[in-house]
C-alpha cells in the first residue's frame, strides 16, 4: 500500500503517461483556459452522450467543482480523472475518468471518457485507452474494469473491443444521459486478459462517440451481490 501511494503521489504531480502520440495526466487548474474552449467547441457533440449539463457548464466555476472532486477522489482512491493532451503542441484533447474504484473482495472501477469533436476519428482516444491499461491494472492492481454503452454507440462499441474489452451484459434504464434514463450494454476487461499493442493505427472509418461514467447501482436499482 505505501508503495501505491508512493506512485500514486508522484503521478499526482503531474508525470504524464505518455501513448503515441499523446499523452495524459491528471488535471490541474491551468487547464481551465484549454478545457473550456474544447467543451465549448464541442457542446453539440458531447451533450447527447453524458449527464445532463448544468447551467454553469462552460465556466471557470464548473471546471474548479470538477477539479475538487477529482481530488477528493483520487485522495480517497475511489477515482482518478486524466486529460488527454496532444504531445506534438500540448493541446488538450478530451478526458477519462476511472470510477467508483472498489476495493475489498472486488477489486474494480468504471471508465468513461470524452474527446472534442474536432480530434475525433483520428485514434487518439484508441491511444488514450490503451495508455492508461498499464495504470488500471499494473500502478492500482484492479482486477476487473468496466464500461458502459448506449446501443446506439456502435463507435465506441468497437473501440471497446479493440483494445480489449469484451461485451458481458444488457441492462435496462441504467444511467441518466442527457435527462432520460437509458439501456446500456456492459462491457469488462480483467487484469488477466489479452492487451493491447499500446498504439494502435487510427481508423478514419470510426466515428468516435464519449461513453458516460459508470454510476453505482442508481437509486431506482437495487443490485446485490454475494459477500
Amino acid at each position: 500500500m505505501i508503495h501505491l501511494l508512493k506512485i500514486l503521489s508522484e503521478m499526482m504531480r503531474g508525470k504524464p503517461i505518455r501513448s503515441g502520440r499523446l499523452y495524459l495526466r491528471p488535471p490541474h487548474r491551468r487547464d481551465v483556459k484549454g478545457w473550456l474552449a474544447v467543451r465549448a467547441a464541442s457542446r453539440a457533440f458531447l451533450v447527447p452522450w453524458e449527464p445532463t449539463w448544468p447551467r454553469d457548464a462552460l465556466t471557470r466555476k464548473a471546471f474548479l467543482r470538477r477539479l475538487r472532486a477529482h481530488a477528493i477522489h483520487s485522495n480517497a482512491d475511489t477515482g482518478y480523472a486524466f486529460y488527454v493532451f496532444r504531445a506534438a503542441d500540448d493541446t488538450l484533447m478530451g478526458g477519462i475518468t476511472l470510477n467508483n474504484v472498489r476495493r475489498g473482495v472486488t477489486q474494480s472501477c468504471s471508465i468513461g471518457y470524452w474527446i472534442g469533436e474536432a480530434h475525433a476519428r483520428q485514434g487518439y482516444m484508441t491511444e488514450a485507452l490503451a495508455g492508461l491499461l498499464p495504470f488500471v491494472f499494473d500502478t492500482l492492481k484492479l482486477h476487473r474494469l468496466e464500461a458502459a454503452c448506449l446501443p446506439s454507440n456502435t463507435a465506441s462499441q468497437v473501440l471497446l473491443r479493440k483494445v480489449g474489452f469484451q461485451e458481458e451484459g444488457f441492462v435496462r434504464h441504467y444511467l441518466r444521459i442527457n435527462g432520460k434514463w437509458h439501456d446500456h450494454i456492459l462491457f469488462g476487461m480483467l487484469d488477466s486478459d489479452p492487451r493491447p499493442i499500446a498504439v494502435v493505427a487510427a481508423d478514419p472509418s470510426s466515428r468516435y462517440r464519449p461513453v458516460p461514467p459508470m454510476a453505482p447501482a442508481p437509486a431506482h436499482r437495487i443490485e446485490i451481490q454475494d459477500g
